[in-house]
Parts: structure tokens; C-alpha cells; sequence
């Protein structure tokens, strides 16, 4: 009788698929993330993919600024931001401009497991901060006048100023932190044209922004810039040039006097004044 075969394959369990993958599942209780099907399965790049996945594991109030994630994944700059850009227009990225009760903006990003949902506070993250009590009423006379609202910002990049664009792009080249999106470069561009306007010359604009930057930054590098211009006071105008001096009259030269045989300045030769002043004496006792 021949012996068993123990190299043999086993057999496919009943249902399994003859071809393609086979899953070997695992329960898991802990560290694991929820995504729906429509997301995973989502036509197109796989960087787009990964980076939603790696934002929907990690918990509220995290950094996925683009800084963040090239830290994170290999791929760079470009790739991360048409990433975001895409789930951004597919409704799982949103970014708003909201104002905090103590009247400053920031700019909050909001992500969905499913494009239209709302915003719920998250159980594990940071509460949100309570509702301003509503003031009380105020007669029409005594309310008031309202703040002007902040200046509208350019929508685009293309709106902005070329020049002060490009001075925004070269600050990588000095610091490789200094990476902006196009919507902060065209935020900041209208300050950095102030700048320009003011006489401050593109190399001076890019030291005062990139020296004596920390070596860690707890906010956006953006927000640093933001920062530096508009706290750092702009120069002096340059001073108007001072008039020219009229010209000095050319000294006489050195004569030698006739009389007396001492130097005195004259246009030509001849006596000193002394000199002269007794020949004219003489003169009038004589007619005298």
C-alpha cells in the first residue's frame, strides 16, 4: 500500500474562488479604520487613495498640511498636492475660513468618510469651544458700527502679483520648509507687494523672511511669514538727493606787490592795498 502524500495541496475549502485573491481575514478590535468601499475602490490614483486613508487613521486635530504628509510618504510635493486637489473636488477634503470667538481667522479642514456629510465633533478629539453668549440688545443709536470686513484676498494664484509670486517660490530654495500652497502664495502675495512697492529689493525681501527661522515649526510655514510681514516695520522711503553746491569762485593767484615787494592775491599785478592807500595820500597832500 503506497504512503499518504503530505506534499500534496489541500483542497479549496467549498465556496472559495478558483482564481484571483483569496482573503484571509482577521477581527480586529483595536487600531484599525473604517472606509467605505466607494473610497477604497475609487477609480484613478493610488496616491490620492493612500493619502485619504492615511488622513481618515489618524486621530482629530492632527497636521495633514502637505509639509505633513511629504514627511510621511515618499512621494513628493507635486503628487500630494494633486492628491489633495482631488479629494478636495471629489467632496472628502474641505477646507473653511472660520473665526474663533476671539475674532481670529483660521483655516480648518474638515474630512469625510462619505462626500456631503456634516461635521460632527469627534468623541476622542478636543471639545469644541463653547457658543459666545448673545448680547444683550442695544438701542439702534448706542449700537455699534461694525468692523469692515477683512480685504478680499485673491481667489487664485493667477491673480496675484508675478513678481511677488515668484519671490514666495524662490524661499524653498533657502529653506526646503518653506513650501506653500497656491492658496497661501496668493495670500501672501499682496503684502510682498507692498514690500516691492515700498523699494525693498526681491533679495532683501527673501532674507528678512528666511533668517532666524526656529528649527521646528509648531504652525504652517505660512503662518511664519504671515507673521514676519506684517510685523516687520517697512524701511524709510529713500531722501530726496540734496541740491548741488554752487560753485566756489576760483581763488586769486599770488602777486607780488610793487611797493612794499609783499604777496597779496590780485587778478593782476600791481600794488597791495596798503600801498595804495599811502600812494593816494601822498597824491592828495601833494595837490593839497
Amino acid at each position: 500500500m503506497a504512503d499518504s502524500q503530505f506534499n500534496a495541496p489541500p483542497r479549496a475549502g467549498a465556496g472559495a474562488p478558483t482564481s484571483g485573491v483569496i482573503h484571509v481575514r482577521t477581527r480586529l478590535t483595536a487600531d484599525f479604520t473604517v472606509i467605505s468601499n466607494a473610497l477604497a475602490q475609487r477609480r484613478g490614483s493610488a496616491v490620492t487613495i493612500g493619502v485619504a486613508v492615511y488622513i481618515l487613521s489618524l486621530p482629530s486635530g492632527s497636521i495633514v498640511s502637505i509639509s505633513a504628509l511629504c514627511a510621511h510618504f515618499t512621494e513628493g510635493e507635486i503628487l500630494i498636492s494633486r492628491a489633495l486637489r482631488e479629494l478636495e473636488a471629489a467632496g472628502y477634503l474641505e477646507r473653511r475660513r472660520e473665526r474663533t470667538p476671539s475674532g481670529q481667522i483660521r483655516t480648518r479642514t474638515y474630512f469625510y468618510d462619505v462626500p456631503g456629510g456634516t461635521p460632527m465633533p469627534d468623541p476622542d478629539g478636543p471639545p469644541e469651544p463653547p457658543e459666545p453668549a448673545a448680547p444683550s440688545p442695544v438701542p439702534a443709536e448706542e449700537a455699534p458700527v461694525p468692523a469692515p470686513d477683512d480685504p478680499a484676498e485673491p481667489a487664485v494664484l493667477a491673480d496675484a502679483d508675478p513678481q511677488a509670486v515668484a519671490v514666495l517660490a524662490s524661499l524653498r530654495r533657502v529653506d526646503a520648509r518653506l513650501v506653500l500652497s497656491e492658496r497661501e502664495a496668493a495670500r501672501l502675495a499682496p503684502a510682498v507687494t507692498a514690500w516691492l512697492t515700498a523699494g525693498v529689493a526681491p533679495t532683501r525681501i527673501t532674507a528678512l523672511l528666511t533668517t532666524g527661522l526656529p528649527d521646528r515649526f509648531l504652525a504652517r510655514p505660512a503662518g511664519i511669514l504671515a507673521f514676519r510681514l506684517r510685523e516687520t516695520p517697512l524701511p524709510l522711503p529713500p531722501r530726496d538727493p540734496l541740491p548741488p553746491l554752487p560753485d566756489r569762485p576760483a581763488a586769486l593767484p599770488f602777486q607780488t606787490c610793487d611797493g612794499c615787494e609783499r604777496a597779496f592775491r590780485a587778478p593782476e599785478p600791481g600794488r597791495c592795498r596798503d600801498c595804495r592807500s599811502h600812494l593816494v595820500g601822498d597824491l592828495l597832500r601833494a595837490a593839497g
